[in-house]
């Protein structure tokens, strides 16, 4: 056993002095070991000479010393160089500094995954495994959502103030510190995923955001998918998968149509599309599985979704998804066709992923926000994105409620859908509450809504296509009669005047090439858009 002091002297004495009777003094039978030499003059905190020397500067070491040693701080400096005074003075000017910084970092700062309840304990809010599972499945930059702005950058949100006969457009308008809370809600915000890409609908490139690093990293070298004769999912598979150098086959519903044009002439521009008799597209799954067989031949593989992604085990949580191991390679020794089937709209678990991601952004605080009350407003065709919203509003505890307006089914499919969603959601990815959404009883996480002027699916009414170009020269925002004119006049009427309701925003979708096609369809609505002829 070692005794003594640093500063004085060091002993040692054999044996285990616990052992020891009562009121032994080990002292007794120590042997030094080190003494420390009295005829050295004392310097301040008693460091010997010997000591303060190994902290001294050689010739040549000065160049080779990072800026953060400690040998360069000029209060030690001055200590070792016998100067008290001005090592002292030094100390406190930095430890004034230090509080200082402490003071503006308590006023700025605030924990991002706790919030401090009423009694002062800290509460954990949430978000931190969503977060890493954005990190690990979406490793590439996010494609955020721009900002109506005359450059484009950033970020765009547009606000709309509700007035008689015409909107008043606010295209920059303020958030974060610089946006209290209005006295009026009569407006609505738009959040522009319509400008995400040039031909690639917002919500399609939001559900294929979570899909295109699977392609990549398992080395996909075709996708087979389907969709109708103006599909924008297959438009947006056929660009997406051109842009990464993946071949895309594109079963579409009909017959190929007498003029090209809209997401029919982007799919075929970027894609292999071939028109599937109705009879035969009826069993999409059969469809495309044949389909599939016959691209990938006798020495290609056929990948499914489920196929990749395997349910997470029970007794293994995980902060990314548990992607099944392959041995694939794209080089060029290595001709192996993989071939990857998304079904029709691209409605899978991992779809949620980039709905998710815009849901985080748009949280920030330069944003949104995280504490204000908002209603988010989106038009719902399979209602991946509205559930994509929901969930991620409910995993990152913000105060967000989503609408979504069912264009294409009634609210007993939606709710049905909604539960898959989310309990695929949970058994891929493991993530913390999604249980409670699960078990609860009650509506779920997006508040279905029908439309204003209830349809059958895919049809236009009279005065539909005039009130679009008006809204498009009002406001430079062009919306479509099918989906987002839809999610627009509920906005609209989600715009209240009381202050004490929630602020609305409107997610715009996209589809303007889809124009084109309704235009061939409804001659008649679009040829009263002709003005007089000069």
């Amino acid at each position: 056993m070692l005794i003594g002091k640093w500063d004085e002297a060091m002993y040692y004495v054999l044996g285990d002095p616990t052992t020891k009777p009562k009121g032994y003094d080990p002292m007794t039978e120590a042997a030094i070991l080190w003494e420390r030499d009295s005829s050295v003059s004392k310097t301040r905190y008693n460091l010997s000479p010997f000591a303060i020397s190994l902290n001294e500067i050689l010739p040549g070491l000065l160049e080779k010393l990072p800026p953060t040693d400690s040998r360069l701080r000029p209060d030690q400096r001055h200590l070792e160089n016998g100067e008290y005074e001005l090592a002292n003075a030094e100390k406190l000017r930095l430890e004034q500094l230090q509080r200082q910084a402490r003071k503006m970092q308590e006023r700025g700062w605030q924990p991002r995954w706790f919030k401090k309840d009423e009694d002062g304990c800290y509460r954990y809010i949430g978000g931190k495994m969503i977060r890493k599972i954005l990190l690990t499945c979406l490793p590439h930059p996010s494609s955020a959502a721009m900002i109506h702005s005359n450059s484009l950058q950033n970020q765009i949100v547009t606000r709309l103030k509700l007035g008689s006969p015409n909107f008043l457009l606010n295209t920059h308008p303020p958030f974060g510190d610089a946006n209290p809370l209005s006295k009026e809600r009569n407006y609505f915000y738009v959040v522009r995923d319509d400008l995400l890409h040039p031909l690639v609908n917002g919500n399609k490139a939001r559900k294929l955001d979570g899909l295109l690093p699977v392609l990549q990293r398992y080395s996909v070298t075709d996708v087979v998918t389907c969709g109708g004769c103006q599909s924008a999912h297959t438009a947006a598979v056929a660009v997406l998968c051109a842009e990464r150098g993946i071949v895309s086959h594109l079963l579409l519903r009909g017959e190929q149509p007498e003029i090209l044009t809209g997401y029919n002439l982007i799919s075929s521009m970027y894609g292999n599309v071939t028109y599937v008799p109705r009879t035969i597209y009826a069993n999409r799954e059969e469809m495309l599985k044949s389909y599939a067989e016959s691209v990938a031949g006798n020495n290609g593989s056929v990948l499914w979704l489920g196929d990749i992604i395997e349910p997470s085990s029970a007794t293994e949580l995980s902060t990314s998804p548990n992607f099944m191991q392959m041995d694939v390679s794209r080089s060029e020794g290595n001709h192996r066709r993989n071939i990857l089937v998304v079904k029709e709209g691209a409605g899978d678990s991992v779809a949620l992923l980039g709905v998710i991601r815009l849901v985080e952004y748009l949280s920030h605080n330069h944003l949104l926000g995280k504490e204000r009350p908002m209603k988010f407003v989106v038009d719902a065709g399979t209602g991946t994105t509205a559930i994509g919203l929901g969930l991620a509003a409910h995993c990152l505890r913000l105060p967000w409620e989503v609408y979504a307006v069912m264009l294409a089914d009634k609210i007993e499919g939606y709710r049905k859908q909604e539960v898959h969603l989310i309990s695929e959601f949970k058994k891929h990815f493991n993530i913390e509450f999604i249980d409670e959404i699960v078990n609860r009883k009650d509506a779920g996480i997006v508040n279905w809504v029908e439309r204003g002027r209830p349809r059958k699916f895919g049809n236009v009414l009279e005065g539909e296509v005039e009130r679009c170009q008006q809204i498009a020269q009002q406001t430079g925002i062009l919306v479509d009669p099918v989906y987002t004119l839809a999610a627009w006049e509920t906005a609209m009427l989600l715009s209240s005047n009381d202050a004490e309701e929630p602020e609305v925003a409107l997610l715009h979708t996209g589809g303007t090439l889809g124009m084109f096609g309704l235009a061939q369809r409804y001659k008649n609505y679009f040829g009263m858009l002709k003005k007089g002829v000069f």
